[in-house]
């Protein structure tokens, strides 16, 4: 029987079937290897503002505009850089409304192609002509790889050149063309896009931006708390399809659901109707500073109040099912004193600020009255018939987990659940005891098992870890003693709204205990880092993105409209370049139509995180450990073809 590795070798040589075969790819990997490695970036906690989302994925956090400055510097006017910038970001736009200013189209025609060839040349220098090949949109990639591959270092070829460009603006293209080489100019400028979670809740367009990522060049995502709830929705948890339907209530985005996914909510404004039509729902009122008339504001309330009894309902039933879980405290229906007006926990009385609660049975304040388990019927079939949210899940399953290593970066949205004194801490799930990388491990394989699972109890097991996972205390994307909902609702003690985070938030500055975390996923203590989300950074109050000496970045600036005020800017974002990480503090988003008519771009503070001292190459990333692997197993090949124990197979005529 042949050797593992003489098969191997066969294998490789109906890839590399001669000498020169092999050699060709091994000069060629090793041509890949010293090239500048590509440009990675990153966002978090986008929280469904799909409009400054797009800004940014187009702006490429300021990348494209330093590649403007690097290709003109001081030869245009900071106007005209200005102005074409929004031309890359919004092509079609931005071109419609300077033609309308200008007295020769085909002169701006002809400027514009020039100057956009330049920049495209410049971004597309750090790849090889393979990959840029792959990159161009079909109907110009001959017409653009000439333009850009072209040297005009003699006559002729500056006459080919400049007749290529006349040809297009003759036959009506140029329109055309400049948007193709504006979107060619984005897909360059970003490698690799990391979405670091939290793509749901909050705002108006996560499934706009959902549509968006499907079609991006190239990226991962770590799930976000609300990317896991929606995903256990998605999967049919009841639980899950609640605290979805409430937290859209809550910021007055229940269209997403209806219109942005088709899920019918009429029986469930009904029933809100039916049974809380003279209840003022004070505790319900709209956050976000979503605009709704009072008609339709009312109707939110009273379904907001209506889901989130549901809510409270069918978490007790799961505590319940599960013991394991010790979330017993988090039951606080049966806490209800209504004749009192208080919520008995313990030894303690808080008063309530609502005491309406007509489908609660003190008997059996968990169970679900006839209506109400008719509306949770017909969701859970809403949501996993919906094939538009079914799609986007199983995108999120595809490119997602929860936690990914990428060119010596560790990425994660929310904390690795630690004790008191830094130590992992021990985590029983399903009855096996995890800690570190491990629960990590395990949760994402019971996330798989909820969609996929045959077993029909795995299967169940699955779905709950959905849940599990968006608010238990050990949750590495929770990351909180408790989740205070009820309290929030109906409680006017501030005390008791408070949610104490993990000690991973406290330690953050311990360099012993993010060393400790980089060990346990394999990365290098001196070169690795920790990037995540999920707690804002109140930059406002002085508050740092960068911790422990810059090992740690925490990006969650405030994308979300409804964080803005407490962390004073919109949001960071990361770079990773060549030459080091770059983060950047946005200002917030005025709107599209500002940036296209005024060249209103995203003010950013660009802050020099880390910067190398050689230039990193591709062979320093990821994908170089993959190559010089592919190098070395073809010098082995090319060992095997010349001492005869392979032999070469040459083309018949």
């Amino acid at each position: 029987m042949k050797s593992l590795e003489t098969r191997y070798l066969e294998r490789l040589a109906e890839l590399y079937p001669t000498i020169g075969a092999a050699s060709t790819e091994v000069i060629n990997l090793e041509a890949i290897m010293n090239l500048p490695k590509g440009t990675e970036h990153f966002l978090t906690d986008i929280h469904g503002e799909y409009e400054a989302f797009a800004h940014v994925l187009k702006n490429g956090s300021g990348a494209v505009k330093r590649k403007v400055n690097e290709v003109f510097g001081n030869t245009l006017s900071n106007e005209d850089k200005k102005t074409l910038a929004t031309l890359i970001y919004y092509p079609r736009e931005k071109m419609a409304r300077v033609l309308k200013t200008v007295d020769n189209r085909e002169d701006w025609y002809k400027v514009t192609l020039y100057r956009l060839i330049e920049i495209c040349k410049g971004a597309a220098s750090k790849y090889t002509r393979s990959k840029v090949r792959k990159a161009l949109p079909q109907e110009f990639a001959y017409v653009i790889e000439e333009l850009i591959t072209v040297r005009g270092d003699g006559r002729d070829k500056e006459s080919y050149y400049n007749s290529i460009v006349r040809t297009i603006i003759q036959v009506g293209r140029a329109q055309e063309c400049i948007v193709a080489m504006c979107e060619l100019i984005q897909r360059l400028t970003i490698d690799h896009l990391h979405i670091l979670g939290d793509i749901f809740d909050r705002g108006p367009g996560p499934h706009i931006i959902m549509d968006k990522l499907m079609s991006y060049h190239s990226l991962d995502i770590q799930w976000g708390n609300h990317d896991i709830v929606w995903m256990g929705a998605a999967a049919g948890q009841w639980g899950c399809i609640a605290n979805v339907i409430r937290i859209c209530a809550r910021y007055g985005n229940l269209d997403i659901l209806e219109d942005g996914y088709g899920i019918n909510l009429l029986p469930l404004a009904t029933y809100s109707m039916d049974v809380y039509g003279n209840d003022p729902c004070d505790c319900f009122a709209l956050k976000g500073g979503n605009h709704a008339t009072a008609t339709e504001e009312e109707l939110n309330r009273r379904m907001h109040k209506a889901i989130s009894i549901i809510q409270f309902k069918v978490e007790g039933q799961i505590i319940k099912r599960h013991p394991e879980f010790h979330m017993e405290s988090r039951n606080l229906l049966h806490c209800l004193d209504l004749e009192k007006g208080v919520l008995r926990v313990g030894e303690k009385e808080y008063r309530l600020l609502d005491t309406n609660f007509p489908t609660v049975d003190p008997k059996d304040p968990y169970a679900l009255t006839p209506q109400e388990l008719d509306i949770m019927d017909r969701l859970e079939k809403a949501f996993l018939n919906c094939e538009k949210l079914q799609q986007h899940m199983r995108f999120l399953l595809a490119k997602g987990s929860l936690y990914k290593v990428y060119n010596g970066n560790l990425l994660y949205h929310g904390c690795m659940p630690l004790n008191e004194d830094g130590s992992f801490k021990e985590v029983k799930i399903w009855g096996e005891s995890c800690r570190g990388k491990e629960l990590y491990e395990a949760l994402d394989s019971w996330v798989r098992k909820g969609f996929v699972a045959i077993d029909n109890e795995e299967r169940e097991k699955g779905k709950d870890t959905m849940w599990y996972i968006w608010c238990h205390p050990d949750s590495p994307l929770f990351g909180k003693n408790k989740m205070a909902t009820f309290e929030r609702y109906f409680v006017d003690d501030l005390e008791a709204h408070k949610e104490r985070k993990n000690s991973y938030y406290r330690l953050l500055e311990n360099e012993t205990v993010v060393d400790r975390i980089l060990l346990e996923f394999g990365l290098s203590t001196e070169e690795g880092h920790i990037i995540n989300g999920h707690v804002p950074v109140k930059r406002k109050n002085g508050e740092s993105p960068v911790k422990c000496g810059g090992k740690v970045l925490i990006i969650d600036g405030g994308f979300s409209k409804a964080y803005q005020r407490q962390t004073g800017i919109a949001g960071y974002t990361l770079i990773y370049n060549s030459y080091g990480l770059i983060l950047a503090a946005h200002d917030p988003f005025e709107s599209t139509e500002a940036a296209i008519e005024k060249g209103n771009d995203i003010h950013s503070e660009s802050i020099v995180v880390k910067r190398v001292t050689d230039r990193r190459l591709v062979g320093d990333t990821d994908i170089g450990r993959e190559l010089r692997e592919k190098i070395h197993d073809l010098e082995i090949l090319l060992n095997a073809y010349r001492s005869g124990a392979i032999v070469e197979k040459f083309p018949s005529k």
